[in-house]
């Protein structure tokens, strides 16, 4: 469930003098990421440090393995760093077409899932009072010309209620929720 967001080529470059002699490799390169967990989309600050003797003027190499895994790792002359792994998890957003409803009126549930996910499950969901309970199951369509799915689901509305929608995660994206929506009715 890991998944890079931002595709980097080299992307940290030292000052580099015009003449370098040979240097011997340095000692030890650290690499990691802030924030390690992002929303699809989101971006990730890598930082880390190169210790040793003759570490001025190195150019630092920042590789990214974007996919499956999701790793990135950086190297200098043949010091490499370890890896540190960014886990994406899905942006899911929720519509709720009336959120002051009458009740037993019919209220139209809807939102978008990204990146793609067409033809998955996803879960909409409503919160009790031992945790959220699954109250609709939308299979995601795609929208043309978009990187984004879309859902939309029907239901009776009966009493007041916080609703959210829920992507459940697969082997490249880990699991999103949307942001809590709430139905008053009157």
């Amino acid at each position: 469930m890991r998944q890079t967001i931002i595709t980097i080529g080299v992307v940290a470059m030292l000052a580099v003098p015009a003449v370098q002699a040979a240097k011997p490799a340095p000692g030890t390169l650290s690499i990691a990421a802030a924030p390690t967990a992002v929303k699809s989309g989101g971006s990730v600050t890598l930082s880390g440090k190169l210790t040793g003797s003759n570490v001025g003027g190195r150019t630092v190499r920042i590789r990214a393995d974007e996919f499956p895994v999701g790793s990135f790792s950086a190297n200098v002359g043949q010091t490499d760093s370890p890896n540190v792994d960014v886990t994406a998890r899905a942006a899911v957003t929720l519509k709720l077409s009336d959120r002051t409803p009458r009740r037993g009126q019919r209220v139209t549930f809807s939102g978008q899932v990204c990146p793609e996910r067409d033809t998955v499950t996803i879960a909409l969901q409503r919160r009790s009072s031992t945790g959220w309970k699954t109250i609709a199951s939308p299979v995601l369509a795609d929208i043309p010309g978009a990187t984004c799915s879309s859902y939309s689901v029907v239901k009776r509305v009966r009493r007041n209620g916080a609703f959210r929608a829920r992507f459940l995660g697969d082997a490249n994206l880990a699991a999103g929720n949307s942001r809590v929506k709430r139905a008053r009715v009157h």
